[in-house]
């Protein structure tokens, strides 16, 4: 496996696949680095030479911002927003989604399991006694 930006890359796949597996490089980034340092995209890991393992470590530790320091730069931003205490920040010190979306009937996966609430079954349909 060849080593870069601290995370084992997989051999057997194509390199611009094996690029993805570093935090904060996705498919656009990775197709622009293999062509900044002139790597065919279709290569395998196992068949790079050297060279070219080191012309990607290089440019990637060197050019563009991935892994430790990357979630170090946005868990920043995310206190950041907490301290200063603006919409986005409360959505975040609350667990509740950031981005508008709704959370009366979706949201499960950022709010948690259900909590079951005193009183709230057996409402429909049901006459007052």
């Amino acid at each position: 496996m060849a080593r870069i930006a601290g995370v084992d890359i997989p051999r057997n796949k194509q390199v611009w696949v094996s690029l993805q597996y570093i935090y904060g490089i996705g498919p656009t980034l990775s197709q622009r680095i293999l062509a900044q340092t002139s790597i065919n995209p279709d290569t395998r890991v196992d068949n790079l030479t050297d060279d070219e393992v080191n012309r990607l470590r290089d440019l990637i530790s060197h050019e563009y911002r991935v892994e430790g320091e990357l979630r170090k730069e946005v868990n920043l931003n995310i206190k950041r927003l907490i301290e200063i205490g603006c919409y986005r920040g409360i959505r975040h010190r609350h667990n509740l989604p950031v981005r508008g979306q709704r959370t009366r009937t979706n949201a499960r996966a950022r709010r948690g399991p259900r909590k079951t609430v005193a009183g709230r079954g057996q409402r429909r349909g049901t006459a007052k006694k």
